[in-house]
């Protein structure tokens, strides 16, 4: 059974948080998309 999970990621490039306390968990054979404009931390994320 394969599944992604992320708990608290954080990403900071300089004085910049790209990604702040994300938490978030993926079961197999589930489908994500994540949303947003430009520059919010989506492909940080991946």
């Amino acid at each position: 059974m394969a599944k992604i999970r992320l708990d608290q990621l954080t990403k900071q490039f300089g004085d910049v948080v790209a990604v702040d306390d994300v938490t978030l968990e993926v079961a197999d054979r589930e489908f994500l998309t994540l949303l947003g404009p430009s520059g919010c931390g989506k492909t940080t994320t991946l």
